[in-house]
């Protein structure tokens, strides 16, 4: 499996609470005006990177993860295998996406990874709502969802 990485942040404090180390994949269709990060909507810009490799990097790191980009809800299957092997490692997964959550729960593919996650950023970055005040989100109507993620499925 392959990852379009963009960059690995180490021991970042702004994308979550605590130390973590926050993975930026490739791609977004979302094209929020005034995004801080408009270099990652190239769905084949990064580096390919394997699931193992970015696990070395996680367990080297020792910390909770972030999944950002881009949007990394574009490859929800990759995400979830990526998430869960997180998880599984014993850290705790936050994934930011310019999708909704009520979007994500309308869709059996982008709701893929919600299993593994314990918290999404959820919503488009809207630039009338900027809020530099906020933590972790840059406007606000970003919300911080908690876990327990998977039981808001209502599929079996």
């Amino acid at each position: 499996m392959k990852y379009r990485v963009l960059d690995i942040i180490k021991g970042t404090t702004v994308d979550g609470p605590g130390f973590r180390t926050a993975i930026y994949f490739a791609g977004c269709r979302h094209a929020c005006p005034g995004c801080h990060n408009p270099q990652s909507w190239d769905f084949n810009g990064g580096t390919e990177m394997t699931l193992e490799q970015l696990m070395a990097v996680i367990e080297e790191e020792d910390f909770d993860v972030t999944l950002s980009g881009g949007d990394p809800l574009y490859h929800p299957e990759e995400i979830a295998i990526l998430a869960k092997r997180i998880q599984e490692s014993g850290h705790k997964v936050w994934l930011y996406t310019g999708f909704t959550i009520e979007q994500i729960l309308a869709s059996e593919h982008l709701s893929l990874p919600l299993s593994y996650l314990d918290a999404i950023v959820d919503g488009p970055y809207i630039e009338s709502l900027r809020d530099p005040d906020l933590p972790f989100r840059g406007s606000s109507n970003q919300r911080i969802i908690m876990e327990p993620l998977s039981s808001r499925l209502s599929r079996p």
